[in-house]
């Protein structure tokens, strides 16, 4: 067993998930079995509570875990299934240990960081390790060396390299080196690493423009590792999936493997390279829009957007996304602000901002016959619209925006109703639907019985389900005791599909999600005309 730690310096969110996620794509397509692990160094327990403009999205896994939206990056680039086992936060570390210290695990003893909680994370490495069975683990350290919060982390994975010995870790330190391509940062945060006992195996320089030849020199001497061991990671030019073939072309992995003592063939990317010339030069074009609340922050709905890519390299078509305000629908008119677009995908969220605008964009593209996917919170408001629109239930509603509306088409779970805590509270995870025979969705999976991950509390009352059946509402997805609603689509509509899951946590660039690469075929066809 293998171990690779990414940390970072200077400044957060340069592109370190990315970078691990990348790496793992060259390790595995070298034949070894690849698993990733990210540590977030704040006190929240997970992210499932935190505001997508704190944090992005919230990636959810098959067991339930809300984590951290790396963590999607790295299911979308290798086939590792992940679990709550490779999301961990200084929440967790602390709870675990306040929990056995009050159960006296540590009875007599004065608990400390260390070695108490870097003894705890060092745990969650060899855990990880045991249920696993991968040859290599690599494991994000969130944030920026230095970081208060972050130090016992760092000091964990220092104690582990030392315990795993020479040649079983490697340390790979990525830097933000600036525009002006100045090296004392870099120099500085690789010193601050050094303090604590890490000495960086290879150097990866964030960069606009290409590291020449005098630079790599200077970071090489200054931060004591050897020429070569300094990679460049240009900012892409076209696509983040371009980062794997960038890796390979500084020879990193082979690089990785030297130091880690591990003999394989070199990885074939041949069919990652076809990937890439599809989001290139694609033979042909759509434009599509996604309609949210949290449109002016990109990591708001960061797998929605590469769902929606991955439909589109399924047919080697460009995806043209253009972001829309639910909230600029509700000033200025669904017409104004969709018009001449294939396809509206409603994503999901929370709270009553911007309803009124989605609801609007449902109407619009039922009435246009615009194909239409909505995702969670998309479904609800394609219920309540069509509630109002066509069953002429006027103040039809969510109980989650109205408590008291005459007609709730959408309402809390009965499992939900005496939950009072917030975190980890909702239906969560991968859960079994089953697809009604001759149903759209039944056709694009090619299944009857497939299993998608859930995020929500409220669902179709279905107190209205003879109700919408009678005009034309089909519901063509349930959970397997037929109580749950979980995929709605229209009748009279060239595609009008949406889930009450989330099927954009298991779409891959490789591997598109049936449902995302429907609705490209569709919104291609709804502007040109012809099939893809």
């Amino acid at each position: 067993m293998k171990f690779i730690f990414v940390t970072g310096g200077v400044v957060s969110s340069l592109g370190k998930g990315l970078t691990a996620a990348a790496l793992g794509t060259l390790l595995e397509n070298r034949g070894l079995k690849v698993t990733l692990q990210k540590f977030d160094p704040y006190l929240n327990v997970d992210p499932g509570t935190m505001s997508p403009y704190q944090h992005g999205e919230v990636y959810v896994l098959d067991d339930g875990a809300e984590t951290d939206l790396d963590l999607g990056h790295y299911e979308r680039f290798t086939s590792t299934k992940l679990s709550r086992m490779n999301n961990l936060t200084s929440g967790q570390v602390y709870q675990r240990v306040l929990n056995n210290e009050r159960e006296g695990v540590y009875l007599g003893k004065t608990v400390q960081v260390i070695p108490h909680v870097t003894d705890e994370i060092k745990r969650r490495i060899h855990l990880l390790a045991e249920t696993s069975k991968a040859d290599v683990i690599i494991t994000e350290i969130g944030g920026t060396t230095g970081d208060i919060e972050g130090l016992p982390f760092v000091e964990a994975i220092r104690e582990f390299a030392l315990e795993a010995g020479i040649g079983n870790t490697c340390f790979i330190h990525f830097i933000k080196a600036a525009g002006e391509l100045k090296t004392k940062p870099t120099q500085q945060s690789v010193a601050k690493l050094r303090e604590i006992g890490i000495t960086p195996n290879i150097i990866c320089a964030r960069c606009e423009k290409p590291l020449d030849k005098e630079l790599r020199q200077k970071i090489s001497m200054f931060c004591n590792v050897p020429l070569e061991a300094v990679i460049e990671a240009k900012d892409v030019d076209h696509s983040i999936y371009e980062m794997p073939l960038m890796l390979q072309r500084e020879r990193m992995d082979d690089l990785v493997c030297r130091i880690l003592h591990l003999t394989t063939p070199s990885a074939n990317m041949a069919h990652w390279q076809e990937i890439i010339r599809k989001l290139i030069a694609p033979q042909h074009r759509v434009r599509v829009g996604v309609v949210g609340k949290y449109i002016g922050l990109q990591d708001a709905y960061k797998s929605v957007y590469e769902a929606l890519i991955h439909g589109g390299i399924g047919h080697d078509c460009g995806v043209e996304l253009v972001q829309i305000d639910a909230e600029e629908i509700e000033k200025f008119g669904a017409d104004k602000m969709l018009r001449g677009i294939g396809g509206i995908c409603v994503p999901g969220g929370f709270g009553e901002r911007g309803i009124e605008g989605k609801i609007a964009a449902a109407k619009y593209a039922r009435e246009n016959k615009i194909p239409y996917l909505g995702l969670c919170l998309g479904m609800q408001i394609a219920t309540i619209e069509f509630a109002r629109s066509v069953l002429k239930l006027e103040k039809a509603h969510s109980t989650e925006f109205d408590e008291n509306s005459p007609y709730p088409v959408i309402a809390l779970l009965d499992a939900q109703r005496k939950v009072t805590k917030k975190g980890g509270t909702m239906r969560l995870g991968a859960q079994a639907c089953q697809l009604a025979v001759g149903s759209k969705a039944g056709q694009l999976y090619g299944s009857f019985v497939i299993h998608e991950r859930h995020r929500h509390r409220y669902e179709f009352n279905n107190n209205f389900r003879e109700k919408f059946e009678k005009a034309g509402f089909v519901f063509s997805g349930l959970s397997p005791d037929g109580k749950l609603v979980e995929v709605i689509e229209l009748k009279d509509h060239p595609f009008f599909i949406a889930s009450q899951f989330h099927p954009e946590f298991l779409s891959k660039p490789h591997q598109p999600h049936p449902l995302f690469k429907g609705f490209i075929a569709a919104a291609h066809q709804h502007i040109h005309h012809k099939p893809l």
